[in-house]
């Protein structure tokens, strides 16, 4: 039994785990056949988000408006950048099963590496946050999503940054801008490392980089026009919905319509305080738990976050534990971050639970944001202590 543990949690195991899960949820997508998303609506495959990716790379090359809907081909708008239609072109000549099975596993892959590239944690460490994120990663996968791919840049990025790596490191923030535009609050991490006019320059000219990249099928006015389109897109997205956030848990369980931007703007305010303890710069674990911060923030205060998403929060959740020594009311956070954050979606729950209490009321963002206020407390209570060890106190030095 003690040898089939010990060989579950080998590295290699784990990332064959997470490439077969790249390529299950592919060839069941594909499988499941065709589905609608209104009553009586046209028929789009169950990998809809992955046929919104290939076509966007078509309507690149034939000058399109990316950002207008196209209903006879996918349901719903594409919302990312120029430059990720035009990466898109790796996968849009290739048969469905066969593109969608690599797409999602270079998410599942991507989001291993980062893991296993932290640094101070050991094979265990990082093997038990794998295995945390199995089931989040599966609901990323399922819709052909790219948060898995989004989690682990940002994980990679505190990886390479720790290690000065800082070409790497801003390649890696700045492909999450390039992607989901919130990746930009992962930058916050440049404040605790030297030279900082690299990593700016480095980023600056990653930015540029990447948003001149799609001139190789494109002139520069409708490039242009396209990030215009985006803009505007992404103004006009603002105020669409609350989703499984900070927004939509105060109006569910509070009666709370809170002004968006008052609530986004308090949770900015929130995340910086931590950032004010400037001793505390040189310490890992609060550089680590900054990291774990970002991943939950981007999350439980994006008023579109979705189930899918919250594959980025649960990583946040995952280190953060297993980054530390145990301590019970941690192990409770963990629990109900697993049960009702990752199991919530699943069968677990009976259907009617699941669309009659968990649903509405936001549950699977509750746990994020009850762990992402304790990270925020512990940040503001850790004393400077003037060595880093494997594991974190949040009273350490006392």
């Amino acid at each position: 039994m003690q040898q089939i543990k010990a060989l579950f949690f080998q590295p290699r195991t784990l990332l064959i785990l997470f490439l077969l899960l790249g390529i299950l949820a592919s060839v069941q997508s594909v499988l499941l056949g065709l589905k609608t998303f209104i009553p009586d609506g046209p028929l789009y495959t169950h990998y809809n988000n992955y046929v919104i990716f290939t076509q966007s790379f078509f309507h690149l090359l034939e000058h399109k408006d990316l950002y207008l809907l196209y209903p006879t081909e996918h349901w719903d708008l594409y919302k990312y950048s120029p430059t990720f239609a035009l990466f898109f072109g790796v996968f849009a000549y290739l048969p469905d099963v066969v593109g969608l099975s690599i797409w999602n596993a270079l998410n599942a892959l991507v989001l291993f590496a980062g893991v296993m590239a932290l640094p101070k944690l050991s094979d265990k460490q990082k093997a038990l946050v794998l295995v945390v994120l199995v089931l989040e990663l599966m609901t990323s996968l399922q819709n052909a999503q790219s948060n898995a791919m989004m989690a682990g840049l940002m994980i990679w990025a505190f990886a390479a940054l720790e290690r000065r790596h800082y070409l790497a490191a801003t390649f890696f923030i700045m492909a999450t801008v390039y992607i989901k535009i919130f990746g930009l609050v992962a930058m916050a991490m440049f404040l605790f490392y030297p030279r900082k006019d690299k990593l700016a320059l480095y980023s600056a000219a990653w930015a540029i980089v990447l948003f001149v990249l799609p001139l190789v099928v494109v002139d520069w006015q409708q490039l242009i026009f396209l990030y215009q389109s985006w803009l505007h897109l992404l103004q006009d997205d603002h105020s669409a919905s609350y989703g499984f956030s900070v927004m939509g848990w105060l109006y569910t369980w509070f009666g709370i319509s809170a002004d968006k931007l008052a609530v986004l703007a308090t949770g900015v305010f929130l995340f910086c305080l931590p950032l004010l303890r400037f001793k505390l710069y040189q310490n890992f674990h609060y550089r680590i738990f900054t990291l774990c911060s970002v991943l939950i923030w981007v999350i439980i205060f994006n008023h579109k976050a979705e189930s899918a998403t919250f594959v980025i929060a649960m990583s946040g959740i995952a280190i953060w534990f297993f980054a530390q020594d145990f301590r019970r009311e941690n192990l409770v956070l963990l629990i109900l971050a697993i049960v009702f954050t990752s199991l919530s979606p699943t069968d677990l729950f009976p259907k009617f639970i699941r669309k009659g209490v968990l649903e509405p009321y936001v549950v699977k963002a509750v746990p994020c944001i009850l762990i992402w206020a304790k990270i925020v407390w512990d940040m503001l209570i850790l004393r400077p202590t003037p060595h880093s060890h494997s594991h974190f106190h949040p009273n350490e030095g006392q």
